[in-house]
């Protein structure tokens, strides 16, 4: 008879496989990790963007550094082309606060009639940006900010002669109102996907017309136009391969209200241009050298909607921060 105090052999063994299997359990998940290791997730710091092409940033500069940004196009439709040249210079007044000017020069060329007689410049804006928010990571808040954007008419558009391809500019002053958002999420593999989201309602002053003009007015008018509405909707994504090298999409909607004509040239002249939608898919390729300076190639797409013009416009573009 055994002792009382004394472990049975056949428990011994028990008590012993059962402390083995207790010391494999904790190491188990290690052991998983080792053989499958989770991706490494990438820092900001470790993404370097030069930003998509269609989307505004809701971040702004920090005070005293400037952004000067360069885009140069080519909007090609079926009968013309539109060179143009669009910079955003850009500057961080004070904390939060981002203001800036956008110079606009064109050249067109067509092909039922005489191509603009030199570059010229088109409706410059100025503009205002306010960030309310900050993201940071593992909160579900993005960075949210409002800009006003203000155009001013400094474009030809009207005493055109024989060469209404001269006509870069609208004749109206536009106010814009706009509401940007930006976010970060980290895919499967660790790496960054940047998104933004713009959302905007532009409206714009009358214009004074005199003779042939961007409205589609002849010689001898005198009135006046009335540019309608825009609302417009963008989404961006920008997913970083590499540190240097980054993949971007823009999707955009925009709806333009009917603009209307009226004037005397010399019998009376009523015109309407009918609303119009259209809907752009943008990709694009980002390379920077440094966080500060990198360059941008991409394409813009206008395919389908109401009343517009399919048109492709390649893009290459250049940010400089400092």
């Amino acid at each position: 008879m055994s002792s009382p105090c004394k472990i049975p052999w056949r428990h011994a063994r028990l008590a012993f496989l059962m402390c083995m299997l207790g010391c494999l359990l904790p190491s188990a998940p290690a052991w998983a990790q080792t053989a499958s290791p989770a991706p490494i997730r990438q820092s900001q710091d470790d993404a370097w963007w030069t930003g998509p092409m269609l989307a505004n940033s809701a971040g702004t500069l920090p005070p005293g550094h400037f952004l000067v940004e360069p885009y140069l196009y080519d909007i090609s439709s079926k009968h013309s082309d539109s060179y143009g040249s669009r910079t955003y210079v850009l500057y961080g007044l004070a904390n939060r606060l981002t203001v800036g000017v956008i110079p606009v020069l064109g050249y067109n060329t067509v092909s039922t009639g005489p191509d603009s007689s030199h570059v010229g410049l088109g409706d410059w804006t100025l503009l205002a940006q306010y960030q309310l928010t900050q993201f940071h990571e593992g909160s579900w808040l993005p960075t949210i900010s409002v800009e006003v954007q203000e155009t001013l008419p400094t474009g030809k558009y009207d005493r055109l002669g024989d060469r209404p391809a001269d006509g870069l500019g609208s004749g109206a002053y536009t106010t814009t109102l706009q509401l940007n958002a930006q976010t970060y999420a980290w895919l499967p593999n660790g790496r960054i996907l940047r998104m933004r989201l713009n959302l905007s309602q532009s409206f714009s002053s009358h214009a004074t017309l005199e003779d042939v003009s961007v409205y589609g007015t002849d010689s001898g008018f005198r009135g006046t136009a009335k540019p309608g509405s825009t609302l417009y909707a963008g989404l961006s994504w920008e997913y970083s391969l590499t540190r240097s090298w980054a993949l971007a999409l823009d999707l955009t909607y925009s709806h333009n209200s009917n603009t209307r004509v009226t004037g005397y040239a010399p019998e009376a002249v009523r015109l309407s241009s009918g609303s119009s939608t259209a809907f752009a898919l943008a990709p694009a390729i980002e390379y920077s050298w440094n966080p500060n300076m990198g360059v941008l190639l991409g394409v813009r797409l206008i395919r389908g909607g109401h009343n517009s013009t399919a048109s492709t416009a390649p893009v290459v573009a250049l940010n400089m921060v400092f």
